[in-house]
C-alpha cells in the first residue's frame, strides 16, 4: 500500500505594507519548487523592528486580497487579535496546534535571514519549520554566512535562486511619497 502524500504548507508573514506582485511571485515559485499545497499570507499589525506601518491594516488586507484573487492555494489571514501577538513563533505554534497544520515552511528573504537571530525564539522557529530563503540583491552571501545559517548548517534550510524581484514594499512607499499625483487611500 502506498503512503499518503504529505501535505506541505508555507507561511509568508509580514506587514505587507503594501502587498505587491513580488509577494505573489515568490509564493508561486515556492509552491512550484517545493510542491507546497498552500501558502498562508499572515498579515501582522506591526513589525517589531520598524516604525508604524504606512497603510492601515484594513487597506493592507484589502490590497493583499486583491493580489491573490483567484489563487486558491494562497490564503490570507490576520491572527494578531486571536493569538494576542504578531510574533512569528506564536503564529507558527497557532497554525500547528489550533489549525493542525504540520510540515510548515517559513518563507523569508535573504535580507531577513541576516537578522533572524535577533527575532524572539528564533531557534524554536527553525526547529518547528523548514526555512525557505529567497534571494535578495546584496544579501545572499551575508545570509549564507549568517548566525542562523551556521546554526542550521544546511539542515532545515532551502536557498531558492530566483531572478531578482525588483519590487518591494519599501520601494512602493518611497514612490508613492515622491509622486503625490499617484493616489492610494490610506
Amino acid at each position: 500500500m502506498a503512503k499518503p502524500k504529505m501535505s506541505l504548507n508555507g507561511i509568508l508573514g509580514g506587514t505587507f505594507d503594501p502587498a505587491h506582485k513580488g509577494h505573489l511571485k515568490i509564493s508561486e515559485i515556492a509552491i512550484r519548487k517545493i510542491n507546497l499545497k498552500r501558502i498562508y499570507w499572515i498579515i501582522t499589525k506591526k513589525n517589531p523592528f520598524k516604525k508604524k506601518p504606512y497603510y492601515s491594516l484594513k487597506v493592507r488586507f484589502k490590497k493583499a486580497k486583491a493580489i491573490i484573487k483567484g489563487k486558491r492555494n494562497i490564503k490570507l489571514m490576520y491572527l494578531d487579535d486571536i493569538i494576542k501577538s504578531s510574533r512569528s513563533i506564536k503564529i507558527i505554534e497557532y497554525m500547528m496546534k489550533k489549525k493542525k497544520i504540520k510540515n510548515l515552511y517559513f518563507i523569508i528573504g535573504s535580507d531577513i535571514l541576516c537578522e533572524l537571530h535577533k527575532w524572539y525564539s528564533w531557534k524554536k522557529i527553525v526547529k518547528l519549520t523548514k526555512l525557505v530563503v529567497f534571494s535578495r540583491k546584496g544579501y545572499d552571501k551575508k545570509a549564507k554566512e549568517s548566525v542562523v545559517s551556521k546554526y542550521l548548517y544546511k539542515n532545515n534550510i532551502i536557498f531558492i535562486k530566483n531572478k531578482p524581484i525588483k519590487i518591494s514594499s519599501t520601494l512602493l512607499r518611497k514612490n508613492i511619497k515622491k509622486n503625490s499625483s499617484w493616489k492610494f487611500q490610506k
